[in-house]
This record gives structure tokens, C-alpha cells and sequence, in this order.
């Protein structure tokens, strides 16, 4: 099985404040569809308030990132037999958040 990552920047949701709560729980109860399927991985955001940090490879703390590199928004990773399914659950967080997502495929595990 293959893991995906099915994403979205934080722009890209556009809602009312009557909207919010509607569309929060729709993504919750696909969230929890994923659960009931055995093939959520993980489901978050990334917390924008939180600034981020950049460990250098001596081990020391930098607040500089990686230039580019402007993460927000909301993540999904589902484990799934074939790159159709992961469209086809991709297309359930679309119509729940109300916002094309992007699909990506990870590479090999490398703790095997």
C-alpha cells in the first residue's frame, strides 16, 4: 500500500463564519470515514501562529526557514491500495472543505 498526501493551502479555503462550522464538520466526518476504512494515516493543520524553526545539521536552532518554503494549511495522509482510491478520497475532502486538494504520492519508507 501506498501512502498519499492530500493537502491544502490555508488561502485556499474561503468561508463565511456561518460556513466555518459546516464545513468543519464535514471534514471531521470524512475524517472519521477514513478511521472507520483503516486507511487514515494522520489528519491535521499546521498551527500558523506557531512560528516555524530550521535545525541546522550541527544540531543548532535557527528561526530562518528554508527560503520558498511557506507551509500552512491543512494536511491529510491516507494508506491506499492504488492511486484511484486516493483520487476518490481526495474528491470526499474536496467537497467536505469546499476546496480543490492537492494529491501527492510519497516515495519508498525508508524505515523499510
Amino acid at each position: 500500500m501506498t501512502k498519499y498526501l492530500i493537502s491544502f493551502p490555508s488561502e485556499a479555503m474561503v468561508l463565511t463564519a456561518e460556513e466555518l462550522p459546516i464545513v468543519g464538520a464535514a471534514a471531521s466526518a470524512v475524517i472519521e470515514e477514513a478511521k472507520a476504512a483503516g486507511v487514515l494515516v494522520f489528519a491535521g493543520r499546521i498551527e500558523e501562529q506557531v512560528a516555524p524553526a530550521l535545525v541546522l545539521a550541527d544540531g543548532s536552532v535557527s528561526a530562518e526557514t528554508y527560503p520558498g518554503t511557506d507551509i500552512r494549511g491543512g494536511f491529510t495522509v491516507l494508506e491506499l491500495p492504488t492511486r484511484e482510491a486516493a483520487v476518490e478520497w481526495a474528491s470526499k475532502i474536496a467537497v467536505a472543505c469546499r476546496c480543490a486538494q492537492e494529491l501527492r504520492e510519497f516515495g519508498d519508507d525508508a524505515a523499510g
